[in-house]
């Protein structure tokens, strides 16, 4: 029968031995927190400890495991209770936009074949670390950040990755939720992810994904667009009678397209359409991409800054598989999600939190909860009329440091169904005004 020292020694090898150099600082905080079942960020008052992964929840060794776990999420942690958020229907997989092009009206069919434009994209995070050694990225030197992102070499995404890591590793990858895998896989550190434009408004998709994911948000950037019209060596821009590009892109530059009359073929990617121009070698095929694309793939700048809109910015978020530590240090934002009990005056009293703390709440978007669209509906005249169901995702203005946010949180958790902290983050309250052209 062991004794009760016998017992706190056992826990305490436990815990030394994942906070020491034997493994990856990184790698004994994600084991150390998922000691606690159902905190998604901070510490509960009173924990409830999941240990099945490791122990008969019964075990001597699991009750000693969850009071060491206990002590050091005390003396780590912010002081908030967080409830465990309920299981949601997975949603369907992204799938690949990119499959083949063809431009309409009376000029030649023109079909860019999908091998020109996905070649080069890390497809599937299974195979992602065979690429990276394939590529050279897998080094002994680990110093270097390594950063995930949609789109191949030159993508917008890539440069937003360089801003928040100048010296970092990219990793190209052919769809968002690839980038989502190869953090939770530890292939790479990071992730940056596009979330919002100021001319075409939120990325849903990515939005989507957040949910679809653990991983946090530690930190956010904007990055000044500017768009280039790229061509072959020698082109004119009068000589083109299709343009191609992402869809937003095209979108953002509309104007001129319009003036220049020529046909627009939508990819999954600005950089991928300048690696499309380059490798087809028709002369009367542009892209719009960023400068760096066109020196990448040797084209040439046909007409720079070319959207409708000078102040053209995108918000990223970064994304890592463990949140940081909030402080007082600088502004700070907190991004959450949850949905709502059916009531009348629900909202009112879950924006109402912030409100009576004179917390200013900087985004919120709300997505309809896939799988469960419709409320159950009475055909009686008495009946209540259709309505769907959300999910709410907020960020708000203030720290989980700061008292104010944590009491809010505590009292929009009494009419929330879900709960879930995405990550407390610091403020990028500088725009890269030199753009990324």
């Amino acid at each position: 029968m062991p004794t009760s020292s016998s017992k706190t020694t056992v826990t305490s090898i436990f815990l030394s031995v994942l906070t020491s150099s034997v493994f990856p600082s990184d790698f004994a905080l994600e084991m150390l927190m998922a000691l606690i079942d159902g905190c998604t960020w901070g510490c509960a008052k009173a924990p409830r400890l999941g240990l099945a992964n490791f122990h008969p929840a019964c075990s001597r060794l699991s009750v000693n495991l969850k009071e060491g776990a206990e002590k050091w999420c005390k003396r780590k942690c912010c002081c908030l209770r967080v409830s465990a958020p309920k299981a949601l229907i997975p949603m369907e997989d992204e799938k690949a936009a990119v499959t083949g092009f063809e431009s309409s009206g009376n000029a030649d069919r023109i079909r860019v074949q999908s091998s020109v434009l996905l070649e080069g994209f890390h497809k599937d995070a299974k195979l992602i670390n065979k690429q990276l050694r394939a590529n050279g990225f897998c080094s002994s030197d680990r110093s270097k950040v390594r950063v995930a992102y949609k789109g191949l070499p030159g993508a917008y995404n890539e440069d937003a990755a360089f801003k928040a890591y100048p010296n970092c590793e990219t990793v190209p990858c052919l769809d968002s939720e690839t980038a989502f895998k190869s953090v939770e896989s530890w292939l790479v550190d990071k992730a940056v992810l596009p979330i919002e434009s100021c001319i075409a408004g939120s990325i849903h998709r990515n939005y989507d994904l957040l949910i679809r994911h653990k991983l946090h948000i530690v930190g956010e950037l904007h990055l000044l667009i500017k768009h280039c019209l790229l061509g072959l060596k020698a082109v004119k821009k009068e000589d083109l009678t299709s343009v191609m590009s992402h869809p937003q892109a095209l979108l953002q530059c509309e104007t001129m397209l319009t003036d220049l009359g020529v046909t627009n073929i939508a990819v999954d990617d600005t950089a991928a359409a300048a690696r499309a121009v380059a490798l087809e070698g028709r002369r009367d095929i542009g892209a719009i991409a960023s400068s760096r694309a066109a020196e990448l793939y040797g084209l040439d700048i046909l007409a720079e800054g070319i959207q409708d809109d000078e102040a053209n910015v995108t918000r990223f978020l970064i994304l890592a598989r463990d949140p940081i530590i909030p402080g007082n240090d600088r502004p700070y934002k907190t991004s959450i999600v949850f949905s709502l009990d059916e009531d009348p005056t629900v909202l009112f009293r879950a924006l109402g939190a912030f409100a009576l703390r004179n917390i200013n709440l900087s985004k919120i978007e709300s997505r309809p909860l896939k799988h469960c669209p419709l409320s159950a509906v009475d055909d009686s005249k008495e009946g209540s009329a259709k309505s769907f169901k959300y999910l709410l995702y907020i960020d708000f203005e203030a720290s989980l440091a700061d008292p104010r946010a944590r009491n809010a949180l505590e009292n929009l958790q009494e009419c929330t169904r879900y709960f879930r902290i995405l990550g407390c983050y610091p403020v990028d309250d500088e725009t890269d005004t030199t753009g990324s052209s």
